[in-house]
């Protein structure tokens, strides 16, 4: 159930974003979630990608610096205090959040997407599954 999260280390400088979704868009690599934080040196690009390995073979030949992570999807429901609920259960049950950026599919109805980074997934998964909270696969997301 878990994902790999690709992210992208790219210098603060025009251009750079382009050239790396053209590569990956170029490669025939679908970017299926993405978001990016930036400081005033470089960014970070975390992306979901429809092939992680084809995707992270073509940016290590276009010498573009990128790390692999395990990461969870997770359909939190679509109403005030459905992500609240969640991250209080998380937190009841001793679940650290590092980071979660939102993204959509075509398949939402009544959830929010949401890609999160946990200190520890195992614990997490337990955590979500607990609270019956859908996890979603690479599949459900293509």
């Amino acid at each position: 159930m878990q994902l790999q999260q690709i992210s992208i280390f790219l210098e603060n400088r025009a251009g750079r974003l382009a050239h790396v979704t053209k590569v990956l868009g170029d490669a025939g690599v679908n970017l299926l979630a993405l978001s990016l934080a930036d400081s005033s040196d470089f960014g970070i690009l975390r992306l979901i990608a429809s092939d992680v390995a084809k995707a992270r073979q073509v940016l290590q030949e276009h010498q573009i610096v990128c790390v692999v992570n395990d990461v969870l999807a997770v359909e939190v429901a679509d109403e005030p205090g459905g992500l609240a609920r969640l991250l209080t259960r998380l937190q009841d049950d001793g679940v650290d959040v590092e980071y979660m950026y939102a993204f959509s599919s075509r398949h939402t109805g009544r959830a929010a997407l949401l890609i999160f980074r946990f200190a520890d997934n195992t614990k997490a998964l337990a955590s979500l599954q607990k609270a019956g909270a859908k996890v979603l696969t690479l599949a459900d997301l293509a």
